[in-house]
């Protein structure tokens, strides 16, 4: 009897540990997953010591400093990156680039998120007319390429960083509506869920304090690639001149602006277009570690 409850700790331990340990460790078991983690949390330090780190002011225009070749192609340490056509430093605006860029995925994946959850637990709460209006709506969106259609409602609002995160927050309203309401309707025949509507709890409460806890996992997942596309799509915008507007510091405003001296001077081209590749490449890389980590399914015993 002793020995039996001495042992209870030991046999039931992983049954003690909560999904979301069980799902780091699985994660800290991606080495690939861990290095993306680590990239973007250099990301973010960077952001946010934006004004300690930058050497000069992104903005600030040289007439004496024009196309300063960075340090390891003969340039100088005053400029470790060197500098764009007038003269600003490119370390300061990759710098300040990649905050602005961090901030408007955060903000996208936000209003994204928060109207596509509403959406798709309305549609999977209200079946009917409500749900076939909503899921229709959504097929027309997604009927339309997500940078085209992103284009046509910055040309209906104008051009503008603001108004290209709305954009781009529209195009990714239908995946998170169609996941939550996927992920909703197979929650709603549990037994958690059918004891709760017996116990007299409301819609509101079943919706978002019921289910929408139990649909956490894609979400996660989704968000985080969401951020990824959300960076890339802005940067795109930037590109045809319909984002940032110069002399904003944003890394495809950059590239848009450097695109005619990449023969002459291609570090303004390629310095801005190996940042995107490789904050786009990391949260993509995280993104499928959490699904590993977050889908029973996917995990090995």
């Amino acid at each position: 009897m002793t020995n039996s409850i001495q042992g209870l700790p030991s046999a039931h331990k992983d049954l003690a540990r909560g999904p979301l340990a069980d799902a780091f460790a699985a994660l800290r078991r991606n080495r690939v997953a861990m290095a993306s983690l680590l990239i973007i949390a250099m990301l973010i330090l960077v952001a946010a010591g934006a004004p300690l780190l930058a050497p000069h002011d992104p903005t600030a225009i040289g007439k004496e400093t024009m196309l300063v070749p960075p340090v390891w192609a003969g340039g100088t340490w005053v400029f470790p990156l060197g500098t764009d056509s007038l003269g600003r430093c490119m370390l300061s605006r990759l710098i300040y680039g990649a905050r602005l860029s961090l901030v408007v995925g955060l903000i996208v994946v936000t209003l994204s998120l928060t109207v596509g959850v509403v959406l798709g637990l309305v549609a999977a709460f209200f079946r009917g007319w409500i749900d076939a209006t909503i899921m229709r709506l959504m097929d027309m969106t997604l009927a339309l390429p997500g940078l085209l259609l992103a284009i046509v409602v910055v040309v209906i609002l104008g051009p503008g960083l603001l108004n290209a995160m709305i954009a781009v927050a529209i195009t990714n309203i239908p995946y998170y509506a169609r996941l939550v309401r996927a992920s909703a309707m197979g929650e709603l025949t549990k037994d958690y869920v059918v004891a709760a509507k017996v116990s007299g709890a409301r819609t509101f409460r079943l919706m978002f304090r019921t289910v929408l806890p139990n649909c956490l996992s894609p979400l996660i997942v989704q968000s985080t690639l969401g951020v990824s596309a959300a960076i890339l799509d802005t940067a795109a915008l930037g590109f045809l001149g319909l984002g940032a507007q110069p002399p904003v510091p944003e890394w495809g405003t950059m590239l848009a602006d450097s695109r005619g001296f990449i023969r002459h001077a291609p570090w303004v081209v390629t310095l801005p277009g190996i940042a995107i590749f490789v904050t786009v490449l990391a949260f993509n890389l995280l993104g499928d570690g959490l699904r590993d980590a977050l889908d029973p399914r996917l995990k090995t015993s």
